[in-house]
């Protein structure tokens, strides 16, 4: 690390904006459509059918859209870096503030590992035979060096971009949500031209339990919304605008989803994608007859990763930033890069975990998907408080995205929200159709332990309002003197 980037005396503490319209939506679908498209497909129809899947789908992102609308009201009216952080505190104040934010982060972390993780994973399709070097083994997954190292250099190579600035990290978006759009299309001819209707049966399976499974997926889905409002304080476009694109984002993603769902299905009977290694690439490719454009699916699911995981460390770093600049976390984390006026420490600390994780292995895929949601959620449910707490405390507050128009329908949504976040959290406790396993919840269990170290430091008794930040801060300087 540079003298000049410890040298907080020396560094900005204002990010540069440099990120357009199209960048913003690229970067908040983006990070919706990661890799998970690719690996969980063959098991959302294996366990709920194929219009159960879709029903499943259908019903997330109904919920993430009310979700996010309460979302674009608050980013509209407090485009700032760190999004759920400034809602809440100015709603709650900031030990709640604290708790809000470190359950996204949690979640951001766990995909950005997840990825880190899928790289490889998806390269050894692509390259049979890549694994050299045993190291150790996990969860009955031995770990491989070159296997390892494969995730560990994409690691390396997208906290780079990230270091170098947001305006590069969107052009790189930008072309890989093109590509990936472009594999979509590729997907909807193969179905129209080669796919049939007889193979999407069984349509239903027996039960609720297999539409609950896809159903409680969705949190780790969906994630990547509300990076929009992460880099609202980067986004040179109006609040408004802003606001909008949080909404959009979702809707393109559920229908992304339901498409894969549809194409996958149709490609191939339930029987062969149960036993296939990776269901939707080898999908792709029985609709083409051939295995090169299963690779090419893999492409794009590469192309989904990068998206993903370079969407989710810029929201995550910009969050961690924000509270270092707000005295939550320690003060080092609140320091920009003096060239290029980017989080990087709070990149570096997160792109460490990142090339941490090809470590241990492949299994750490399905633990690392259910271990974030929970996290994910708890900060959804407190960003809906929040939203219904400044709708009546602080009627006046310009907003210049109302949901709802000016009357109390906005409240409705609110509540809305605040029920569903609420019923999605119970359904993965102990005896609930899709209970987690002890694994994600030990995970889960490390990463608020961890959380709890720092907490225990926010101050206290700091009045809930606009000025609340600024009183944080002056609250931690006097405790450093």
């Amino acid at each position: 690390m540079s003298k000049d980037l410890a040298d907080s005396s020396a560094a900005p503490t204002t990010l540069a904006k440099t990120l357009g319209n199209w960048d913003a939506l690229a970067l908040g679908f983006g990070a919706m459509i990661g890799f998970g498209w690719v690996v969980l497909t063959g098991g959302w129809l294996d366990s709920a059918g194929t219009m159960g899947a879709i029903c499943a789908m259908l019903a997330g992102g109904a919920i993430m859209a009310i979700v996010g609308l309460t979302y674009a009201e608050l980013t509209a009216a407090m485009p700032k870096a760190g999004g759920e952080h400034n809602f809440i505190l100015r709603a709650l104040g900031a030990r709640p503030s604290f708790i809000g934010s470190w359950g996204i982060i949690g979640g951001y972390v766990t995909i950005v590992a997840f990825e880190a993780v899928a790289f490889p994973r998806t390269v050894e399709y692509i390259f049979p035979g890549m694994s050299k070097i045993p190291l150790w083994t996990v969860a009955g997954f031995e770990v491989n060096l070159t296997w390892a190292l494969v995730g560990v250099a994409a690691g390396v190579l997208v906290t780079w971009i990230n270091v170098r600035g947001v305006k590069q990290a969107g052009v790189v978006q930008t072309f890989t949500v093109l590509f990936l759009l472009l594999v979509g299309l590729l997907m909807i001819f193969g179905s129209v031209t080669s796919g049939s209707a007889q193979n999407m049966e069984p349509f239903f399976t027996p039960g609720m339990s297999g539409f609950f499974a896809v159903l409680v997926a969705v949190p780790f889905l969906f994630i990547g919304f509300d990076v929009i409002p992460q880099s609202a304080e980067e986004v040179n476009i109006p609040a408004k605008q802003i606001g909008k694109l949080v909404v959009v984002s979702v809707v393109l993603a559920t229908l992304w989803y339901v498409m894969v769902v549809l194409t996958t299905s149709s490609a191939m009977p339930a029987d062969q994608l149960a036993s296939a290694d990776i269901a939707t690439a080898d999908a792709f490719g029985a609709l083409f007859g051939s295995d090169i454009m299963a690779k090419i699916l893999i492409a794009g699911g590469l192309a989904g990763i990068l998206t993903s995981w370079n969407s989710l460390l810029l929201g995550a770093s910009r969050l961690v930033f924000s509270m270092g600049r707000g005295g939550m976390l320690p003060a080092w984390f609140g320091k920009l890069h003096p060239k290029y006026q980017t989080p990087a420490n709070a990149l570096y600390f997160i792109g460490g975990i990142s090339v941490l994780a090809p470590f241990f292995g492949a299994e750490m895929l399905g633990w690392l998907v259910d271990s974030g949601a929970p996290s994910i959620i708890i900060a959804y449910f407190m960003v809906s408080v929040t939203f219904l707490i400044l709708r009546r405390r602080e009627p006046a507050m310009d907003r210049p995205l109302r949901v709802a128009g000016k009357g109390r329908g906005g409240e409705v949504i609110g509540y809305a929200s605040v029920i569903l976040t609420a019923a999605l959290f119970l359904l993965y406790m102990p005896g609930m159709p899709a209970s987690l396993s002890w694994e994600p919840w030990l995970i889960f269990a490390a990463w608020w332990v961890l959380g709890a170290v720092f907490f225990v430091k926010v101050p206290g008794g700091i009045k809930p309002g606009p000025e609340a930040d600024e009183e944080v801060i002056a609250r931690v300087r006097a405790r450093k003197r």
